[in-house]
């Protein structure tokens, strides 16, 4: 029978460019429809029966802690390492050694995805008896994929090469932040140096290093959406993807107060928000505990506490 992985999630990360955010929240618990990004990310890796999930933590990591706990109201158990310093993905897999011991199916969790068969991953580790299948997405937009990383292939599909953030693009294939991995894998994070020009251990190194030592790597088309979450703006094109993919026009928490002459529109409200006033929200993503008393309408915003984020519609 084939085993069942154990699931992993990196939270360490600071993410300063998210601004008033970064100080208040790590990533992976920015609301998506009103639930933390790493929730969403739990309940993917059930899909595929996982039941056992490792939490990667560092910057406010006690947010993540007392949020998910043991993991048991989200129907996982959840164990938690601490990286202690963020110097890239692959040091954060080097912390996980001692704690795996089989196959893990890892996500980076600032990243919100709309994955589609991720069984397909599990099932194409097994029958190449791959150390490492890359989760990829066949990409339009050519500066996304300068912004990740580029999944080179031969004419059976193996995995050749992986080049991080390339300027030169051979094919649209983009490597997303979802990895399976088997525990040989840890023989190539091991001999993966520090990279000259970021000063980390890059997961992508460690791949190819795993390439080079003739590891089978194969590569999975399973990702149909994917967002970074790095900017205060990303939280609202998040939210509204996710809105309009469920087919609501508004998602309201059931404590939100909201002022009876206010009119909503594309809006996701918060638990214990408050609209004080008779205005219209259109395209607006308000987090808990948030208190909106502007008098005018407002569009195209995420509004936290004081802070006013106005982005582009």
């Amino acid at each position: 029978m084939t085993e069942v992985p154990i699931g992993v999630i990196l939270s360490a990360g600071k993410g300063s460019r998210i601004d008033p955010f970064h100080t208040r929240f790590p990533k992976p618990m920015l609301p998506i429809l009103n639930r933390p990004i790493i929730e969403h990310q739990i309940d993917q890796m059930k899909t595929v029966g996982i039941r056992e999930v490792v939490i990667v933590v560092g910057h406010l990591k006690e947010h993540i802690i007392h949020h998910l706990g043991d993991g048991s109201r989200f129907g996982v158990a959840v164990k938690y390492v601490e990286q202690k310093s963020t110097l890239g993905i692959a040091h954060a897999v080097m912390q996980l050694e001692p704690h795996i011991d089989r196959h893990f199916l890892l996500y980076l969790g600032d990243i919100l995805y709309v994955p589609r068969d991720l069984a397909s991953m599990v099932q194409i580790a097994n029958r190449y008896d791959a150390v490492v299948v890359l989760a990829a997405k066949r990409e339009p937009d050519r500066a996304a994929i300068s912004k990740n990383f580029l999944i080179d292939t031969d004419i059976r599909g193996r995995v050749t090469r992986v080049v991080e953030k390339p300027r030169y693009l051979i094919n649209d294939l983009k490597g997303c932040g979802i990895y399976y991995f088997a525990p040989e894998f840890f023989d190539a994070v091991r001999q993966t140096p520090r990279t000259a020009l970021r000063d980390e251990y890059e997961i992508t190194t460690a791949i190819q290093i795993s390439i080079d030592m003739g590891h089978p790597v194969h590569v999975a088309p399973v990702v149909e959406w994917d967002l970074n979450v790095t900017f205060p703006g990303d939280i609202l094109v998040g939210n509204q993807y996710w809105r309009e993919r469920a087919g609501l026009d508004n998602v309201v928490d059931p404590t939100a107060e909201i002022h009876r002459a206010a009119r909503l529109h594309r809006a996701v409200i918060g638990p214990r928000a408050k609209i004080l006033h008779p205005i219209a929200l259109d395209n607006v993503v308000v987090l808990a505990d948030t208190v909106v008393d502007a008098e005018r309408d407002l569009t195209s915003a995420v509004i936290y506490e004081n802070h006013l984020i106005e982005c582009a519609p």
